[in-house]
């Protein structure tokens, strides 16, 4: 269901695909890209002659370590660390670290590629990068999710620091961890560097809004998605996956706005909530007491919970995939559709598979890619760095205003772009190309390093 690359494009997609065998969704993340990048070479012909996609497409820096850790009984255990330096055209690599089971080189790279385009379009100075490792700090105790992390760090923080690389966090890595990294950090170095990582706690350097910023970027953005249709949340059933971080601040957001979310997931299931989703409850679960979501159906009697179902059949007119990368696939877009919904919101990076995207496009639905719609946390994180490096605390209403104008701009960019590039209403054509134009100047400016 992919678009026809032209020759060229074509070839150059097929010596990435050769040099970086079994990366699936690496090759996904690029092929996205790439497919809408005709008429950007067309107009930019220099970006061809300087080599740019194949520049942009291979990370500067690769980084993969052994992690070595010891659980609460002694007992040993080995994971893999990675740190991939995408690209720093614009500023220090930024971008989160993930710590989960399904976590491999071509995971990281996939997502360190997305945040090459994602921090462009914030407009703020930051570069793209992405890391973690396959340890699952589900489960854990706090002390051993301290330990592993302080094993992490010991590794990383030759190649991390305010000027060089500034990750933060990701799936399965929160506030606690960070904190540990942090720790680790200022006993290697002896330096009380705050702007080394994004996401830290309010009580050493950390950002209001950070917490809840990917959750409320998406929805601003959707909201001025449905703004163009001169439509609103205003009344209407949402859908959101999920139910960390992202999902939850996506839901409080919306709640906010006037709509209404039904559905929340995790990776056992969803619960159906047609009252609305009590967020304060949700909070509990998940925040606090770091529960499952079917216990919410046991708190709430009137909801219901679906064991290993798939939330994209309940019906809404607005989704949120919240979650990881590929959970809607072909048929679920279709069934999305079908059901009613007319603008979706990717809140996790890469949520939708190709086919999916297609029926989107197709059915001519709002339709936010992550690379722009939830570039509000990484926005977020350099507002952070901002406080940082000028020893300052913004209130959380000054903060959460930045944001809403960064959402906004985003929003306006892709819009704009996709319009001058010949594909009104696409946003995936305007994030792709506002972002790789950006990239490329400066790599062209910078000249071939």
């Amino acid at each position: 269901m992919a678009v026809h690359l032209s020759e060229k494009l074509e070839a150059t997609y097929q010596k990435i695909l050769k040099r970086n065998p079994g990366e699936t969704e690496f090759h996904q993340a690029v092929r996205e890209v790439l497919e809408s990048l005709g008429p950007v070479l067309v107009k930019y012909p220099e970006f061809t002659d300087r080599k740019i996609i194949e520049r942009i497409c291979e990370p500067e820096r690769q980084i993969i370590f052994r992690v070595p850790w010891q659980d609460d009984r002694g007992e040993d255990h080995i994971n893999r660390g990675f740190r991939v330096q995408f690209n720093s055209a614009l500023g220090p690599y930024k971008g989160g670290l993930r710590f989960h089971p399904s976590v491999y080189l071509g995971i990281v790279k996939f997502l360190g590629f997305e945040q090459i385009f994602k921090n462009a379009l914030t407009g703020m100075p930051i570069g793209g990068g992405k890391g973690g490792s396959d340890f699952d700090p589900k489960g854990k105790s706090d002390n051993e999710v301290m330990r592993f992390c302080q094993s992490f760090m010991t590794e990383l923080w030759r190649y991390v620091g305010e000027y060089t690389d500034v990750p933060a966090g990701d799936i399965g890595v929160g506030g606690r961890e960070i904190g540990y990294m942090f720790g680790q950090f200022k006993r290697l170095t002896s330096k009380y560097e705050a702007g080394v990582l994004t996401g830290k706690g309010l009580d050493y350097g950390g950002s209001l809004v950070r917490t809840e910023a990917t959750g409320y970027g998406a929805t601003f953005f959707v909201d001025e998605m449905l703004k163009v249709r001169k439509d609103s949340f205003e009344g209407k059933k949402c859908v959101v996956s999920g139910s960390g971080n992202v999902a939850i601040y996506t839901v409080e957001k919306i709640h906010q706005l006037g709509g209404r979310v039904v559905a929340v997931s995790d990776s056992d299931g969803y619960v159906v909530d047609e009252k609305g989703i009590d967020v304060a409850l949700l909070k509990q679960l998940k925040e606090v007491e770091r529960r499952r979501i079917k216990d919410y159906a046991d708190a709430r009697k009137h909801a219901h919970y679906v064991h290993g179902g798939n939330i994209w059949e309940v019906p809404c007119q607005v989704a949120m995939p919240s979650a990881t990368q590929n959970e809607i696939n072909g048929k679920d877009a279709t069934t999305l559709v079908k059901n009613g919904c007319i603008a979706v919101g990717e809140g996790a990076n890469m949520p939708t598979t190709p086919e999916g995207i297609k029926v989107f496009l197709d059915a001519k639905i709002s339709y936010g890619p992550g690379k722009a719609a939830n570039a509000g946390g990484v926005a977020t994180s350099a507002l952070e760095m901002q406080q940082n490096a000028t020893r300052d605390s913004w209130t959380f209403e000054y903060t959460e205003k930045r944001l809403g104008e960064i959402m906004r701009n985003i929003h306006r960019t892709c819009f704009e772009a996709a319009e001058e590039f010949g594909a009104p209403g696409n946003y995936v054509v305007g994030a792709n190309t506002a972002g790789f134009i950006k990239v490329a100047k400066a790599m062209v400016a910078h000249g071939l390093i």
